[in-house]
């Protein structure tokens, strides 16, 4: 009887589906409040078309308070002013090794999951994705 080699999970069985975006020019403090509401550290950001354009952070918007330049003008700043360009990408089939070994490369602990097209995001891969499912990858 012939067993079929398990192959691990892919980043898209560990990932958060329909991430909530936000919008290019939206303000910061907008950004803030979905972040708070929806309890997520980032949001992709999306530019008209709905094709992802960066990542906005709770490190980048900490970074826009304790710099006087920026938060000098927070009143019209918009989230690709803040965002990180271009956001580090993974698409949804790759394994979650793939993706760990990406986010330990890279310094990061999400990244944007992209689909067949590799420009719309359909889902966000967080270090604590991965750190929940370790154990089972023997």
């Amino acid at each position: 009887m012939m067993h079929a080699h398990r192959i691990g999970p892919s980043v898209a069985d560990v990932m958060t589906e329909e991430p909530v975006t936000v919008a290019a020019e939206e303000n910061p403090a907008q950004a803030a409040h979905l972040m708070d509401v929806h309890h997520v550290s980032a949001l992709p950001v999306v530019d008209d078309h709905g094709t992802l354009a960066g990542l906005l952070s709770q490190t980048d918007l900490m970074r826009a308070r304790t710099t006087a330049a920026l938060w000098q003008r927070w009143p019209t700043l918009q989230g690709r002013d803040l965002m990180t360009a271009p956001a580090l990408t993974v698409a949804m089939d790759a394994s979650i090794v793939d993706a760990a070994r990406t986010m330990e490369a890279e310094h990061v602990h999400r990244l944007v999951v992209t689909g067949a097209d590799d420009q719309m995001p359909v889902g966000v891969v967080s270090v604590s994705d991965l750190v929940r499912v370790i154990g089972d990858l023997r």
